[in-house]
């Protein structure tokens, strides 16, 4: 079966490749707009498989990754920031404190539609920043696409004071080790 992306995001596609696998990426055609009452968790876990389903109306012969992301610091939501000023907040917001980065992770077979669903969770604690600092980070690295204001693949791995999770690819938006286990249960081996 093929293997379709449920993505435009260049993060996921750049870690899909690792894999060596054979893929297309497609754009889901989703409203990512949070529901009344909808946690962080149920969030994400409902748009992974909304974007996964999505792309999976037109294509009946493969198996369809979808994912989304949410960084969750205390009970706020943390996007993408769009801008410098957002993300300064965002950053100054989350200094010396812990951030949570909640992956939901779905892969749906087209041919059956059965859905594998799950929400991977990965905490970075943050340096005490000071607002010179973040704003030097924000100039070199423009994170203004991504939620929480910044790329741990880049030099936002100087923020962190610490990372906790069982998959550091989640942190980027792709859980590779799950993804992994779920192909498995649909026959595909990565090696």
């Amino acid at each position: 079966m093929k293997l379709i992306l449920a993505s435009t995001s260049p993060y996921r596609r750049e870690l899909l490749l690792r894999l060596g696998l054979d893929f297309e990426a497609a754009a889901p055609d989703v409203d990512e707009a949070r529901l009344p009452g909808e946690t962080p968790k149920q969030l994400v876990r409902r748009l992974a498989e909304a974007k996964a389903r999505a792309v999976a109306r037109n294509h009946a012969d493969a198996l369809i990754i979808g994912s989304d992301q949410v960084a969750v610091l205390g009970d706020r939501i943390l996007g993408k920031p769009g801008d410098h000023q957002t993300a300064s907040q965002q950053l100054a917001a989350a200094s010396g404190r812990r951030v949570t980065f909640l992956t939901g992770l779905c892969l749906c077979n087209g041919r059956t539609g059965q859905c594998q669903v799950d929400v991977v969770p990965y905490t970075v604690e943050f340096r005490a920043l000071n607002a010179k600092q973040i704003d030097n980070y924000l100039r070199r690295e423009q994170p203004y696409n991504c939620a929480g204001s910044f790329k741990s693949e880049g030099l936002g791995i100087t923020l962190f004071r610490r990372m906790e999770g069982e998959d550091p690819n989640a942190l980027i938006g792709l859980p590779l080790i799950k993804l992994i286990d779920m192909l498995g249960v649909e026959g595909v081996s990565v090696l």
